[in-house]
């Protein structure tokens, strides 16, 4: 599986301190890995046998990377729910730069351009918000087992409207509130729910309202969004994610993430 495409290990990553430098050289790994089909489908022990550390010490890094914004992991599983792939994609995320506007794709290396998996089409915005209002009686399977966390996050955020209130809404309204729904509903599937304390509704709407200003400004561009939905998604993780205070992640003192730096020091010498 060794790759022949270069690696890209941009700025933030090379030089950002909460990052191992095994984490750092692993993330290059990843966007090598990640040319040929948009996400890297390779496994702990691959990288394992490639670093010579320990498969839980791979799992460290990969959900240290994850909960520092620079990876998203998706789980396929089958009607079983049990797993039978990963898909590791590389977030192009300006956030760790402090950067104030939206997620911009325009990245060197591939995001989602070349992923149909990670594009989400107006069917699934259609059937989620069909589910919300009623109209059909089932959640998207994306979704199963779900349904509670999601409709609790929705009813926080007042984004559950009757039929009759829609009908008084603009197309552009409604447009805004299937793709504000889906995307919380997705932090819901990706265990990023704890997050959303950080933002409240007027801040996800406003994020959408600048979403949609970049999206015009780079229409028929090399940036032109692909994905409008996509794009404001990555945009609100990217929100979520910034900021971080001491709280966000556990204190540098606990006995917990001590003994996690002790094994990934005892792997690396392996």
């Amino acid at each position: 599986m060794l790759s022949n495409y270069y690696a890209i290990i941009p700025a933030y990553i090379r030089y950002n301190k909460e990052l191992k430098f095994a984490e750092r050289l692993m993330y290059g790994e990843i966007t090598a890995l990640s040319n040929k089909e948009g996400y890297c489908f390779a496994s702990n022990r691959y990288f394992a046998e490639l670093y010579g550390v320990s498969q839980s010490t791979i799992s460290r890094w990969i959900s240290h990377l994850a909960e520092l914004g620079s990876l998203h992991v998706e789980v396929i599983r089958n009607e079983k729910k049990e797993i039978t792939e990963r898909r590791i994609y590389i977030v192009d995320n300006p956030y760790v730069q402090n950067n104030q506007y939206p997620y911009m794709q325009n990245s060197t290396y591939p995001i989602c351009k070349k992923s149909k998996d990670n594009i989400i089409n107006n069917n699934m915005l259609d059937s989620f918000f069909n589910y919300i209002i009623n109209k059909e009686k089932q959640i998207p399977k994306e979704f199963e087992n779900l349904e509670s966390q999601i409709l609790d996050v929705l009813a926080n955020y007042e984004m559950i409207f009757t039929e009759e209130i829609l009908n008084y809404m603009k197309a552009e309204n409604i447009e805004k509130v299937k793709v504000i729904i889906y995307s919380l509903a997705l932090v819901v599937k990706n265990n990023e729910s704890y997050l959303l304390h950080k933002m409240n509704r007027e801040q996800i709407i406003n994020l959408y309202d600048e979403c949609k200003l970049r999206e015009k400004e780079n229409k028929g561009t090399n940036n032109e969004i692909q994905s409008f939905t996509n794009y404001y998604y990555k945009s609100l993780k990217g929100q979520l994610l910034k900021g971080k205070g001491s709280s966000f992640f556990m204190s540098k003192n606990a006995n917990f993430k001590n003994k996690l730096s002790e094994e990934d020091e005892e792997g690396e010498e392996r």
